[in-house]
């Protein structure tokens, strides 16, 4: 146990360590005027937005826990809304400390105010997982496909002849061919291996969401989640007037390669805000006001969860005693 914690420590320290080289990077590489312009750019930040940002973070974990109810009906447990809404904002501020915690904190507080077994409930967040995984997936190949001509020009300009367009929307395919290649391989060669047991892993939780009854409902939700992080990255265009004119397609590439920046770091530290400013140059957008809205956008969704889960840590322990004392008041039968 002692040597898990400390090898989760160290990636711990080695991907913060990641983060933080990625913002020294960023700022050692901008010029003195570029970093004057990022900043005016940031002091033209519409503030008032940020109220739709918190609305729409909020229902966007408030979908991600009634999908998951979902998936702990089929184990016979059947959490409150409120209890499993709090749990799962609770889990995302533990994320920003620890990555991949979150799941388990959000199951270990669940498990504590619904009076139920935890273990039960970690497979559930594999199924989760995987399907996100599978749900960014589609997504990127959907944002590539309506957006490979902006893409293509972009990625020519600043690699040269060898990559051209068509050139690079087939490397792209044949790379992820290989890529799923080569998890077939080693899951063959391996059955126990690591690899050979997440993927084992990813497709009984996809298997069992398709078995499942409420599967339209698990579907609609997953849209909702989706949905709302779409639109949050719309308001973070708005929320600049640099970037006020980008549409919802541009949304849809940010949204995917943003969503790769938080994988990459704590809370996508350093990397989220550097990715969403190299994809908008594909757009006409500087540096200095790609970086500056990556930025507000980074800070305004890591204040949503920071700001939301305080809330949850104060309010579940409070709405549960309430709760338990409501229910052992005794009833008047006159």
């Amino acid at each position: 146990m002692k040597k898990r914690t400390l090898i989760t420590a160290v990636q711990y320290l080695i991907f913060l360590g990641l983060g933080i080289f990625i913002i020294y990077r960023m700022f050692h590489n901008m010029s003195s005027d570029e970093k004057t312009q990022m900043l005016a750019s940031v002091k033209q930040t519409r503030l008032l937005l940020f109220i739709p940002v918190i609305i729409g973070g909020f229902f966007s974990h408030f979908f991600r826990a009634l999908r998951w109810r979902l998936l702990l009906k089929p184990l016979n447990i059947y959490p409150g809304v409120i209890n499993t809404t709090l749990s799962v904002l609770i889990g995302y501020i533990v994320n920003l400390l620890v990555p991949r915690m979150g799941e388990i904190a959000k199951c270990t507080v669940l498990a504590r105010y619904e009076k139920v077994p935890a273990d039960k409930m970690v497979g559930t967040i594999v199924a989760e997982r995987a399907f996100d995984v599978l749900t960014l997936g589609v997504i990127t190949v959907a944002a590539f496909v309506l957006q490979s001509d902006v893409i293509g020009i972009w990625v020519d300009s600043n690699i040269g002849a060898f990559a051209a367009k068509r050139s690079v929307f087939i490397m792209a395919i044949l790379g992820l061919i290989a890529f799923v290649l080569l998890l077939i391989f080693l899951y063959r060669r391996n059955k126990e291996s690591k690899v050979a047991k997440f993927l084992k892993g990813m497709a009984d939780g996809i298997s069992s969401i398709i078995k499942m009854k409420d599967r339209g409902m698990f579907l609609l939700y997953t849209v909702l989640i989706w949905g709302l992080y779409w639109f949050m990255v719309m308001i973070g265009f708005w929320s600049l007037p640099a970037t006020d004119h980008l549409g919802g397609l541009t949304a849809l590439v940010v949204l995917v390669f943003g969503s790769v920046g938080m994988i990459v770091t704590p809370g996508g530290l350093g990397a989220y805000p550097v990715l969403v400013a190299q994809i908008l140059l594909c757009y006409a957008i500087s540096i200095s006001d790609g970086n500056a809205l990556g930025w507000v956008s980074w800070l305004g969704q890591t204040a949503v969860i920071i700001i939301l889960g305080l809330i949850s840590l104060v309010v579940l322990p409070i709405y549960n005693r309430n709760k338990q004392r409501h229910a052992q008041a005794p009833v008047d039968t006159k």
